[in-house]
This record gives C-alpha cells, sequence and structure tokens, in this order.
C-alpha cells in the first residue's frame, strides 16, 4: 500500500493539522467531567439514597416488576448502560466509516449524554427509575462519543506525532475534572452557606457536569473535520457487526494480540479505580473527605503523568514506556498492600503513584492501537477498543470480590489485581509492534 495514502490529512497543512488537534483536546476537556463528577464522586450514593427513599419496606425496589435491592440499582444501571453501548457501538462505528461523516455522529452522541446529564437535575424525592434511565443514557452515549472521538486520532496526526497528540487530550481531560471536581466540592461542602440544600447542590453538581460537557464540545465539533472514505457495505445489526469486526481482525492477529494485552491490563486499571475507595473507607477506615481528596490528586497528577509518560514514548517508545507503567502498576498495588490504616498521608502517596502512571498508559495505549488499525476502518475497530475499555472490565472486580468473600480481607483482594499487571505485561512484550503496524497497511514510524 502506498504509504502516502495511509492516513487522512497528509495533505494537509501544518497549521491545519495544529488547528485540528488542538480542537481535538477539547473533548476530552468537555466529556471528563462526567466521569470525574458525576460517575466516580456524587451519582452512585445520591442515586442510591433516591432508590431507598422509593423502597418497600423490605429495602427492595421493583423496576419493571423486577425486585431489586435498592443498594444494586447504581450498580444495575451502569451494568444494563454497558449493555445498551456494546449494541450501539459497533453499528455505529461502521456507520461512521462506511459514510465518512463522524461529526454529525459525534453530535449526536454527545449532546445526547450532555442533556441526560443536564436532565439529572431533576432526580430528587424517589425517582430513581429517572435517575436510571439518565445514567443509562448518558452512559452509553459517552461510551459511543468516545469511540468516535478516538478514531479521529489516526486522522488528525502523523505517526511520529500521535502518542504525544493522545497524552496531551488525556491531560486536558483530566484537568478538567479536576478544576470542576473543585468548584463542586466548594458548593457541595459549603452548602448551607449558599443557600441550599445537600441534595440540591448534589443536583446542581450533576447538571453542571452535563453543561459543561455541552459548552465544550462545541469547540472539536467547530475544528475536526470530515473525511470521505470509499463506500463500504451496509452496517450489520449491533452484536453481529461487532463479530464481523472480530472476524476481520483476524487477518491482522497482531492487532488482535495487542488488544488481548490492553483488555487484561487496562481490565486491572478499571479495577482499581473503582475499588480503591473502597479499600480506603473499609480497610483503612479513612473518611469521605480524604478519599474525595484522594481523587483530586489523582486528577492534577494524571495531567503531569500524562504529559511526562507522553514524553518518554518519545524517547524510549510506547511500547516500552506502557511497559514501565505496568511495572509501576504492580509496584504501586503491591506497596498498597502494606498501606497502615488511619494513616491518610500514605493513601495520598498511593493515589499520587496511581495518579502518575493513570494517564500515560491509557493514552498511549490508545496512540499505539491507533498505529494497529488498517486505513479506513478506524471507527470500527475503535469500537472494538473501546468496548474493551468498558464493556468487558468485568473480570477484575468480580476477582476483587471473590477474593475479599474467601479470605476477608481487602488487602488481599487489592494484592490478586497484581496479577493483571503482570500478565498484561507479558502479553504485551510479546507483540511485535514494527511488525503489527506494518501488517495493518500503516507506515512504521521511527521510534515505537
Amino acid at each position: 500500500m502506498d504509504t502516502d495514502t495511509v492516513w487522512s490529512p497528509a495533505a494537509d497543512d501544518t497549521a491545519g493539522r495544529r488547528r485540528e488537534q488542538r480542537g481535538w483536546y477539547f473533548y476530552d476537556w468537555a466529556c471528563s467531567v462526567y466521569s470525574t463528577t458525576v460517575v466516580t464522586v456524587f451519582l452512585g450514593p445520591y442515586l442510591t439514597t433516591v432508590a431507598e427513599a422509593a423502597a418497600d419496606a423490605d429495602g427492595f425496589v421493583h423496576p419493571l416488576g423486577v425486585p431489586v435491592r435498592a443498594g444494586s440499582f447504581f450498580a444495575y444501571a451502569v451494568s444494563l448502560s454497558v449493555v445498551v453501548a456494546v449494541l450501539v457501538m459497533p453499528l455505529v462505528g461502521a456507520a461512521a466509516d462506511r459514510t465518512g461523516r463522524k461529526k454529525p455522529l459525534l453530535a449526536a452522541a454527545a449532546y445526547t449524554g450532555a442533556a441526560a446529564t443536564a436532565g439529572m437535575f431533576f432526580l430528587d424525592g424517589d425517582r430513581y427509575l429517572l435517575g436510571g434511565l439518565l445514567l443509562v443514557v448518558a452512559n452509553a452515549a459517552q461510551s459511543v462519543a468516545m469511540m468516535l472521538y478516538n478514531s479521529y486520532l489516526p486522522q488528525i496526526a502523523p505517526p511520529e506525532e500521535r502518542d504525544a497528540v493522545s497524552s496531551r487530550g488525556w491531560a486536558f481531560g483530566y484537568a478538567a475534572g479536576a478544576l470542576v471536581l473543585v468548584a463542586n466540592l466548594v458548593l457541595y461542602t459549603g452548602h448551607d452557606s449558599f443557600g441550599v440544600s445537600e441534595g440540591m447542590a448534589v443536583r446542581i453538581c450533576l447538571a453542571s457536569a452535563g453543561l459543561w460537557w455541552g459548552a465544550f464540545a462545541l469547540i472539536p465539533l467547530r475544528r475536526l473535520r470530515d473525511r470521505r472514505t470509499p463506500a463500504r457495505e451496509a452496517a450489520l445489526p449491533g452484536f453481529r457487526q461487532l463479530a464481523a469486526t472480530v472476524r476481520d481482525m483476524r487477518r491482522h492477529p497482531l492487532t488482535l494480540a495487542f488488544l488481548l494485552a490492553y483488555l487484561v491490563y487496562n481490565d486491572g486499571i478499571q479495577t482499581v479505580i473503582s475499588q480503591a475507595s473502597v479499600y480506603g473507607s473499609k480497610e483503612l477506615g479513612l473518611g469521605q473527605s480524604t478519599l474525595i481528596v484522594a481523587v483530586l490528586l489523582v486528577q492534577v497528577l494524571a495531567v503531569a503523568g500524562a504529559l511526562l509518560l507522553g514524553r518518554l514514548a518519545r524517547r524510549y517508545g510506547a511500547k516500552r514506556t506502557i511497559l514501565g507503567s505496568l511495572v509501576a502498576w504492580t509496584l504501586t498495588l503491591a506497596a498498597g498492600y502494606f498501606l497502615p490504616a488511619g494513616a491518610p498521608v500514605w493513601f495520598f502517596v498511593l493515589a499520587a503513584g496511581i495518579g502518575l502512571v493513570l494517564g500515560g498508559s491509557q493514552a498511549l495505549s490508545r496512540s499505539l492501537f491507533s498505529h494497529l488499525v488498517p486505513p479506513g476502518k478506524e471507527a470500527e475497530y475503535f469500537s472494538a477498543y473501546e468496548i474493551s475499555d468498558r464493556g468487558l472490565s468485568w473480570l477484575g472486580p468480580l476477582l476483587f470480590g471473590l477474593t475479599y468473600q474467601l479470605t476477608g480481607s481487602y488487602r488481599d483482594a487489592i494484592l490478586s489485581l497484581v496479577g493483571f499487571f503482570v500478565l498484561g505485561f507479558v502479553l504485551l512484550a510479546r507483540v511485535p509492534v514494527r511488525r503489527a503496524i506494518a501488517d495493518a497497511g500503516n507506515p512504521v514510524p521511527q521510534r515505537i
């Protein structure tokens, strides 16, 4: 294949490419606030409280007549959102590649998610079904939008720029998450001085994430450009399209091998993110304010970490840098096993370690995968990548829960996650990425 035609903006002027890249960064700035403010901090406890207000004497709610314990409603809603996203992403990805019109689809997904998030302002009283519906819509829309957003990376950055561009995008996202979370926490902790109730403060915080998402999404939608591609076959429904994508990946087994390695170590990353607060509160006896400060610390240091690992990738290559980050993850979890209870300073040290490797390992994984995608199939392949990121990260929580159930120790549970990083390291180390890039029909960067 003629490498001059491998990535779309080859003939673009540098100034135009830089303008698109800057616009692309702002989608991370726009949507990451949803992940931090809504998913990580406020919605889980608040929606559980709303469900409990609607529960019967036995503590159950009955969505569509099905008895569900109120404390489980949030987790089930998140799981349902993953199912919806898995059904929709391959369909939208194939349509985007077939038509070349990603931007209208990105706009539809982004504003659907933003509107659903802003609608959480009306989540009060016993409206748990409204909360569940809005969560499913927002979560699924975010997954679809992120798939489309990620698929722009091979089109707006030549191979030698992708590590840096991807890292800056992650840094923008973490910076926005930290900034808005500070403002939200000022409102939440000082709600009496602002003349609002605690519940109203939470609802304002939730809605603010949707307004932020919608407002800043305008920047990438104005700057990113659609690129026409040759007409392809009609998109298939849901899982059939995903199966077709996986079958196509079998023609590129090294791309599939990287995706398997990513699935394993990313499962570990996602589990640490979701279970660290449980470990801090239940095993170490730390209060809610300490945990919130730790989340903020992770957000701030993830900005520096993403940029630092991006610089290391330029010197040592993305694969080596990711492998180094997996070693750092392993050492961080091992150190976490020995943290003393009731010592928030050491928990902050652990949070700092997580923050420094979190953004960089995710950003470089995204940019490395972009080299392994056959030209013209960016959205379709990134739908599989996004499903690996969001839809298949269930083994880690299952192992964490089973380990705790068998041992009664959250320390043993957190240590059990080391296996994901060790196995992910081994699988990634075995992928010959230079040959994988060439087999996908892409030019091989000088350093990868």
